[in-house]
């Protein structure tokens, strides 16, 4: 049985059932739809407002920073602690870069940390077993991507959530480094690597270069390549991804696989600095890379992500960390400073556009 269209010619009803649906002619008044769409107009306009300050949050407070440490402490913005500064936020802006882009297909790398820990050891024995330089620092970015190989497939062939799956290899990657290490941190003299450690161009050490190098290359790949394309559509709606010829699978293996590749790079920078491979994880680089991820305004449904946010995250965090301890704070102050700062950022993340 078929339907007749509806008379164009006929009367628009006036049936004044209940209100708000199709056809009920209400008046607007103060407190009906005008009224309404005036409050919504104005909800929409604070909204609004403050998605543009979420936009801009991290710079901001970066900002703010600098200049209430200033005020308080003229040292802070000496060429001495700013070159510290920088150096010191080398490591957390690569481990933040391959966060981001695990982030981006809307999953988490708990692992981070822990595979740092791994591939610096895994550096240190090579080292000291006679491996050369750039062999033993080839095997740390190798170890970290086979960590990051086994999360991503895990997380995209073996469909496990990525939460339980990157805690599992933060546990076994931290075991591994005590059972190689044996529990003892592996002494690493190298003029090279010393170099690297305190080489300088201008106020800019070697490992912030490198830092720079990697945030731009990531750029490039994030938003100027196929594939950056494709992780963002991962992240974004998988399934309609997936239905367009996106290979979800292998892009979600891949961003895992990038993001221990860069843990490997950054453990490179770790033992240069330390001068020795330590097997115990510290947990403070999973945190901080996290937290510097929400900081620079990416999201963690995915879909959404940018490069120069984490990075500027990555220094406020840094900026936060060395002001405090420049004005005599307890170190015990500072990781809640920390997580008021990213709570604070998670709020503003709600307002984003």
């Amino acid at each position: 049985m078929t339907t007749r269209p509806a008379d164009p010619s006929a009367t628009p009803s006036t049936d004044t059932g209940t209100p708000g649906t199709a056809g009920t002619a209400t008046t607007a008044g103060p407190t009906g739809p005008a009224g309404g769409d005036r409050s919504a107009s104005s909800r929409l306009r604070g909204a609004a407002s403050l998605g543009n300050l979420a936009e801009w949050a991290a710079l901001i407070a970066l900002v703010v920073l600098v200049v209430v440490f200033q005020a308080l402490n003229p040292t802070f913005l000496s060429s001495g602690n700013i070159r510290s500064m920088l150096v010191a936020s080398a490591i957390l802006i690569i481990l933040a870069v391959g966060q981001t882009f695990v982030v981006a297909t809307s999953g988490i790398d708990l692992s981070i940390a822990s595979t740092m820990t791994l591939a610096a050891v895994a550096f240190g024995t090579a080292f000291t077993a006679g491996w050369g330089l750039v062999a033993a620092m080839l095997l740390a970015v190798v170890a970290g991507a086979l960590v990051g190989l086994v999360n991503g497939l895990l997380v995209a062939r073996g469909r496990i959530t990525d939460f339980i799956v990157t805690l599992g290899t933060l546990s076994a990657a931290s075991g591994l480094a005590l059972v190689i290490a044996d529990g003892k941190p592996q002494t690493v003299i190298s003029a090279p690597l010393l170099k690297l450690s305190t080489g300088t161009v201008g106020i800019f050490g070697y490992s912030v270069i490198i830092a720079a190098v990697v945030a731009v290359v990531a750029h490039v790949v994030l938003f100027h390549t196929r594939f950056g394309t494709y992780v963002l559509a991962t992240g974004g709606n998988s399934e309609a991804a997936n239905a367009t010829g996106v290979r979800t699978a292998r892009i979600k293996t891949a961003v895992y696989v990038i993001s221990g590749l860069l843990a490997g790079l950054a453990s490179i920078l770790l033992v240069a600095r330390v001068g020795a491979a330590e097997p115990a994880a510290n947990t403070s680089f999973l945190l901080n890379s996290v937290a510097a991820v929400v900081l620079g305004g990416v999201s963690l449904f995915g879909g959404r992500a940018t490069i120069i946010g984490p990075v500027i995250g990555a220094l406020l965090l840094t900026a936060l960390v060395n002001g405090l301890t420049l004005l005599g704070v307890s170190q015990f102050y500072q990781p809640l400073s920390v997580g008021v700062v990213v709570v604070l950022a998670a709020f503003l993340t709600r307002f984003q556009k």
